[in-house]
């Protein structure tokens, strides 16, 4: 197996030291990161000066329950009795920049909310929202008490029992309907293109006519398994990357987002719809196990092919197998436990998608999950006996692209 091999490091070290593959990989993370972390740290340090606000309170009640909310939000909140001099000596502060403004409460607040806020600038759309929805919920939570009415557990937001009567799947409001979208598209981008990667390999060699040269010291299918093998170590590679960048990011750049913006601390919560360790190690099963499938079936198109306009039309088939699993990503989400979803996603074509969306989406048998894995390996095998005896013949032949029955007689002669 050392052609094998040789043919796995050339196509591995080809590929990692690209400058693309580099970009991609490094810089992809980097420039998220970047995104991310930089406008919160400038913003901050701009800010800090305007988390300063200071309440005057005319009702006399409001402004206990105020300071709890704006200092959950990030602001540094102290009181002061109304008076014209408190008014002018505040608005001073906020002109000099000592201030970030100062908020008057009045007995209109207590009857619909309305509030003022003054300050030397406008404060962002999210700061406008942040204190505009303390004022309220303090405003509302005073009324509903006056009134007798348990208003801890009414502003929770009560609660709703719900009681599935089939299947347990998740609605698009769900954080697991994201989840289980955004992984089942995220491993439909990434097969597609290695696979096509692999295709693209096979046709780069034949339409250059190295293949020749190098089927002379090696057998066939060794080229064409060590292609996919090296195509798919390069993927792995590069997803290895990613999911550890975004570990970090997560890990470490959330906290220091939070910090630097107290008023966006509602992201912690995006930490418990993150999928878990199990989930990513599934994910990464359907990816290895598709990418077999469809790489050995795009490594046969690349041999069938003779230049890159016939791969183009020669791949379409085979493209509409990852495109129609795709289509029925949402539904197979919404309804993981039906008929359709179930059979569906138990073909090995379709199960790297649709089985991953209805893990991920709602509760599926681990008896399916398991033979999904089975029907993967079998598809696999069977993928492999064709494409390399088609890979086989077609490698060194030249011209137009075969027909149907000429395939037939490709695997007959193979």
């Amino acid at each position: 197996m050392r052609e094998v091999w040789a043919v796995i490091r050339r196509e591995y070290l080809q590929r990692v030291r690209s400058k693309w593959f580099i970009f991609s990989t490094i810089g992809i993370p980097v420039g998220m990161a970047a995104l991310f972390i930089i406008p919160a740290y400038f913003g901050a340090q701009g800010s800090r000066a305007e988390r300063d606000i200071v309440l005057l309170d005319r009702t006399g009640v409001l402004a206990p329950g105020l300071i709890d909310r704006l200092e959950d939000a990030g602001y540094r909140v102290t009181t002061e009795a109304w008076s014209e001099d408190a008014v002018a000596d505040l608005s001073q502060r906020s002109s000099d920049g000592d201030l970030g403004g100062f908020i008057v409460l009045d007995e209109r607040t207590l009857s619909n909310g309305e509030a003022t806020y003054y300050g030397d600038d406008r404060p962002s759309s999210l700061r406008q929202f942040t204190i505009r929805q303390s004022v309220t919920q303090t405003a509302l939570e005073q009324q509903l008490a006056e009134l007798g009415v348990d208003v801890e557990a009414l502003m929770q937001g009560g609660d709703l029992r719900v009681e599935v009567l089939s299947g347990d799947g998740s609605g698009m409001d769900d954080p697991q309907f994201m989840v289980a979208y955004i992984g089942s598209f995220f491993l439909y981008m990434v097969i597609l293109l290695y696979s096509v990667a692999v295709m693209r390999s096979t046709l780069e060699e034949k339409t250059n006519r190295v293949v020749e040269v190098v089927i002379s010291a090696m057998k066939p299918w060794h080229l064409m398994l060590g292609k996919i093998l090296g195509v798919g170590a390069v993927s792995l590679t590069q997803m290895g990357v990613w999911i550890g960048s975004m570990v970090i990011l997560f890990s470490a750049g959330l906290p220091a987002i939070i910090a630097a913006r107290p008023e966006l601390a509602t992201l912690e919560n995006v930490a418990e719809i993150l999928p878990g360790m199990g989930l990513v190690a599934l994910f990464l099963g359907y990816f290895v196990f598709g990418f077999f499938m469809y790489s050995g079936l795009y490594a046969a198109v690349g041999a069938m092919c003779s230049t890159d306009e016939e791969a183009q039309q020669a791949q379409i088939p085979v493209m509409m197998l990852l495109i129609v699993p795709i289509v029925m990503v949402m539904g197979v989400i919404q309804d993981p436990n039906s008929s359709v979803a179930a059979v569906a996603s138990l073909f090995p074509l379709f199960s790297p998608l649709l089985m991953f969306a209805r893990v991920a989406g709602g509760g599926v048998p681990a008896w399916q999950v398991g033979l999904s894995f089975v029907l993967m390996a079998l598809a696999i095998v069977a993928i492999a006996w064709v494409a390399g005896r088609i890979y086989k013949v077609g490698i060194l032949m030249a011209g137009k692209r075969p027909t149907l029955p000429e395939l037939f007689r490709w695997l007959r002669e193979a």
